[in-house]
């Protein structure tokens, strides 16, 4: 028996036993697992984020997603990045399993904010993109995506986008019966992994002036590594190492073979855990909860090599050094702490006040073997008020500030990036008017942003100004159309100022540019939705134009035998086209199964994007078009799914890319609910049915670890 895999069993039958004996069966709360809603269902779906909360979901006037708690549950992945890439004009950054962030059409790193809860995951996630995110989407009971000026609310650095997951871990109202969870396992047979997850609600006290709510989690997934259909290399890279060799063998240079790593990509293996505990007191008029949670993960960066470390050998009297790589692992660590609440009331203007605050502190060490690399630190805090206005029948609006601290360092040789602290503050303003078939939005946000690098001397502070104006119609009861103009700035992140150094995981020596402005967008956006009768649609076209847009690029230098990469900035226009269909085909009455409703699906998007730098002209690791069709029945006792994901060929690459083929996934869902109560479900996903090679061209690893293979995913899950 292989003893890695025998030590994973191990370790996770102890942590089952340890999360049965503390949590009990529990989870969120949740009745059975149901296949997504229906598209025009979906629509009718009430935002909770931002300045969107209370609006439906077909009535914005900028493009946005809804992951209900089913539709995770069916979609999870690992990680968030994962979780997500299906959605319309989203991709990730696929750094291997243990780390994955979202790519919102074309752009990721600092311009999307990954949100817990309505504040940020106070991590190191956005500084690379092999640092994972410290957001757990197995237990998210909601996931909201907002594109475009999002921002307004969220901050500079949500220019892109907002994902922002909502978990429950601080409760805000009374479970029914006064306890509630559910406790899910699954195994994937790609990876031979496990996973737990399970968490509870519980009345602890039912006093007069308030209800206190106890609230549990706990999440544990251990998997080896991933299997995939050929070579780990792509073709290409393959051919040009080829090449490469062949030349060598003319010049009669020495070189050493190395072994083609096929059917696994090896040193991809993960395991993660952690937990919550939160109290919340629910009051007639509010409520205002507490949360502690913790989060450790192992995981492997594949492809990653160090630099290695020099051992002396003696040989017949001869002595030489051999150079030995080691394969580089992260391990990561946060305790988290918040608090949250929200109180209606007579607050002169306003009517409602809601406020959230979020301490971190989180350790990223890089592992070179069992030698410590680099050590990253993020300790940080960030904390928001934000107020609702009374308003009218016709107006309503809502105001906030937002603080965000970070004291981030990274020590050791392999240090890109200096230690810095920054700051961030921000107010905002955002207001919505209503006459007839019209709705009118316009808001602004002033924000200041402060950088200070103790070993340099060096302070940049940057005062930025964001505005939008929108308008939306209600043609008739089925078709509305909106469109929407915005400015914002952006400050550079501290990566992009001050990186001057190599980076272990991501093999590279990353320059920034201390002497970076501003970063400004002017850009507008166009949805229409239209649902009647059997039939669904809903689209979203956008075009933004960047003065001094900052990217990274490899320049064809070398530096401590590393590639380089350099932060440029240069003007930029990003535009693209977003759809989705839906056409309920009808619902049919079989005898055995109950009636089943059938339902045809499809979405589309595309992307395209502009660099004016001279020669090449195309912006680095730009996501491919893609399509998506499903085919979906829906019963009383069952779901059944099945799609077909199409991913394009990317040729127009940047300077230092390489092509990557286009490719299809086949997938299959299907969940039961034997019972009565439907409180007891088996889900069984196939993902990659024809196990078939895909390469995400916006990964740094896309040629040397290409998405898993055939995976078969069981899942149990009971709720109580």
């Amino acid at each position: 028996m292989n003893t890695d895999k025998a030590n994973r069993g191990t370790r996770f039958l102890k942590n089952s036993l340890l999360a049965s004996v503390a949590l009990g069966m529990f989870a969120p709360a949740a009745t059975a697992t149901r296949a997504a809603p229906p598209l025009e269902d979906q629509l009718e779906e009430i935002i909770v984020s931002g300045a969107f909360e209370g609006r439906k979901l077909g009535e914005t006037i900028l493009g946005a997603t809804i992951l209900t708690k089913d539709e995770v549950l069916r979609r999870v992945n690992g990680t968030i990045g994962e979780t997500l890439r299906s959605q319309p004009g989203i991709s990730s950054t696929f750094f291997g399993p243990g780390a994955s962030r979202p790519v919102i059409r074309g752009l990721g790193g600092d311009r999307i904010r990954v949100l817990d809860n309505g504040l940020g995951s106070i991590d190191a996630s956005a500084t690379s993109p092999d640092h994972a995110v410290a957001v757990e989407p197995a237990l998210a009971e909601r996931i909201e995506i907002l594109r475009g000026t999002a921002m307004l609310i969220y901050g500079s650095s949500a220019a892109g986008g907002v994902v922002n997951v909502i978990d429950g871990r601080i409760p805000t109202k009374v479970p029914d019966g006064g306890f509630d969870g559910a406790v899910r396992y699954g195994y994937t047979s790609v990876d031979e992994g496990h996973e737990l997850t399970a968490a509870f609600n519980a009345l602890v006290s039912d006093g007069d002036r308030a209800k206190i709510v106890l609230h549990g989690d706990y999440f544990y997934r251990d998997t080896g590594d991933y299997d995939i259909p050929g070579f780990a290399e792509s073709s290409i890279l393959r051919a040009l190492e080829e090449a490469e060799e062949e030349e060598h063998d003319e010049e009669g240079e020495e070189h050493e073979e190395e072994e083609e790593a096929f059917g696994t990509v090896e040193n991809s293996a993960v395991e993660t855990k952690g937990g919550s505990v939160g109290l919340s007191f629910l009051f007639d008029n509010g409520f205002i909860g507490f949360n502690i949670r913790k989060l450790d993960s192992l995981y492997g960066v594949p492809g990653g090599h160090g630099h290695g470390h020099e051992e002396e050998h003696e040989e017949e009297e001869e002595e030489h050094e051999e150079e030995e790589e080691e394969v580089v692992r992260i391990d990561l660590d946060q305790t988290r702490y918040d608090i949250n609440g929200e109180f209606s009331g007579d607050f002169g203007w306003f009517s409602k006040a809601k406020f959230r605050f979020g301490y971190s502190d989180y350790a990223h060490t890089e592992l070179e073997g069992d030698e410590i690399g680099t050590v990253f630190s993020n300790e940080g805090w960030e904390g928001r008020l934000d107020l609702v206005e009374k308003g009218n029948d016709n107006w309503s609006g809502s105001t906030g500030i937002q603080i965000r601290s970070r004291d981030f360092s990274a020590i050791g040789e392999e240090a890109f990036v200096p230690p810095a602290d920054s700051s961030q503050l921000g107010i905002y303003t955002v207001k919505e008017y209503t006459t007839g078939q019209w709705r009118f939005d316009f808001g602004g946000r002033y924000e200041r942003t402060s950088y200070e690098v103790a070993s340099t001397g060096v302070e940049r502070d940057f005062d930025g100004f964001s505005g939008s104006v929108g308008a939306g119609y209600d043609v008739s009861d089925e078709t509305f159309f909106g469109i929407t103009v915005y400015r914002t700035e952006r400050a550079p992140s501290t990566e992009e100022l001050f990186s001057n150094g190599p980076h272990l995981a991501t093999n590279a020596f990353e320059v920034g540019n201390p002497d970076f402005g501003l970063e400004t967008a002017l850009g507008t956006e166009a949805t229409f939705t239209y649902a009647t009768g059997p039939f669904s649609f809903v689209a979203n076209a956008y075009f933004t134009s960047y003065d001094d847009f900052i990217y990274e690029v490899v320049t064809g230098e070398e530096e401590d035998e590393l590639p380089v990469f350099e932060f440029r900035a240069n003007d930029a226009q990003i535009y693209g086209f977003e759809a989705k269909a839906e056409y309920h085909l009808g619902s049919y009455n079989w005898s055995q199964l109950g009636e089943v409703d059938i339902h045809l699906d499809g979405q589309f998007d595309v992307i395209k994007a502009d660099l004016d730098r001279g020669g090449n002209d195309e912006l680095p690791r730009l996501p491919p078009s893609s399509f998506v069709f499903g085919v979906d029945a829906r019963a009383e006792s069952f779901d059944f799914r099945t799609e077909v994901e199409i991913y394009g060929d990317v040729t127009d690459v940047s300077t230092g890319e390489l092509p990557t083929d286009g490719y299809a996934f086949w997938n299959a869902y299907v969940t039961v609910r034997p019972f009565e109560n439907k409180n007891l479900s088996f889900d069984v996903r196939a993902s990659n049915i024809t196990d078939s090679t895909g390469r995400q061209h916006t990964s740094f690893l896309k040629d040397v670890a290409p998405l898993p293979g055939r995976n078969i995913r069981a899942s149990f899950r009971a709720a109580f």
